[in-house]
């Protein structure tokens, strides 16, 4: 699946659903912090979407879509833990792209495949809208936090470090 499907996929679910969200449109960009600079949003209202590979024994492997907030910083031991995994990386990108369906830097907090399990810290909900880029890099949205829960239907599990 190409950007601009994955883009085109997520708005028809959105609207479909009655989703309250805005889109803006800015510089292309992809990192989270630079491009929440853009948006105006803070980092703790920007969800940063990390695709891990989670082995679990010798034949099994499966792939995770852990989503934090922008200021936050992912536990892969959570992660690896919470499976039952032997052994947790960070997936290529050539498969990160292949399973979100979009370019590194424009992944969304959404699965469209069941391959990807979505699993979202709950520090990201403490926000009344999450900030993410829409499959694009010059093109983000705010989407209300709530009815991503209800679409979404994530995982909600402690994957950040405690911060000290």
């Amino acid at each position: 699946m190409s950007s601009q499907e994955t883009y085109e996929q997520l708005i028809a679910l959105l609207d479909q659903q009655g989703a309250h969200y805005r889109l803006i449109d800015h510089e292309p960009q992809g990192q989270t912090d630079l491009v929440s600079a853009l948006r105006g949003n803070t980092l703790s209202q920007a969800a940063k979407c990390i695709i891990m590979m989670v082995k679990i024994g010798k034949k099994v492997t499966r792939y995770v879509l852990g989503v934090i907030p922008g200021d936050a910083r992912l536990d892969l031991d959570a992660v690896k833990s919470l499976l039952g995994g032997t052994y947790i990386s960070f997936a290529s990108a050539e498969i990160a792209e292949r399973l979100a369906g979009s370019v590194a830097g424009t992944i969304l907090p959404f699965s469209f495949t069941p391959e990807l399990e979505l699993v979202v810290d709950p520090s990201l909900l403490d926000n009344e809208e999450i900030f993410f880029n829409a499959a694009r890099l010059d093109r983000s949205m705010a989407l209300k936090t709530s009815d991503y829960l209800a679409l979404a239907k994530p995982r909600l599990v402690q994957i950040v470090k405690s911060s000290l």
